[in-house]
């Protein structure tokens, strides 16, 4: 007897759940699937890129390799140029308190 779409359980429709997105396919893997399998989901997030993890059918994250993810970081991140030629206010971060330190005693000198 061959089950129907709806009778398949979620480990096997996990694997073949992509959607389409505006930069290309991202798997998605329901939560529960992605905890089960997770060799299965870091192999498949190096080897075919981002996958989409799913809570009850709504997206709440995204496993990227590493590489993609220190790229990304890198291209928000503004260089030195970038900061300086800002317009806010820069000396706001750069001030700090004084610590309450206990002053030393004197020494005197001969």
């Amino acid at each position: 007897m061959i089950p129907r779409p709806d009778q398949l359980t979620s480990h096997l429709t996990s694997q073949y759940n992509e959607n389409e997105t505006g930069g290309g396919i991202l798997a998605t893997w329901q939560v529960q699937d992605a905890k089960a399998r997770f060799s299965e989901f870091l192999d498949a997030t190096i080897k075919k890129g981002p996958q989409v993890v799913t809570r009850r059918g709504v997206k709440t994250a995204v496993l990227v390799p590493i590489e993609e993810w220190e790229r990304l970081q890198e291209a928000t991140r503004p260089g030195l140029k970038e900061w300086l030629l800002t317009p806010e206010a820069r000396h706001d971060d750069l001030t700090f308190e004084r610590g309450k330190l206990r002053s030393r005693p004197v020494v005197e000198f001969e």
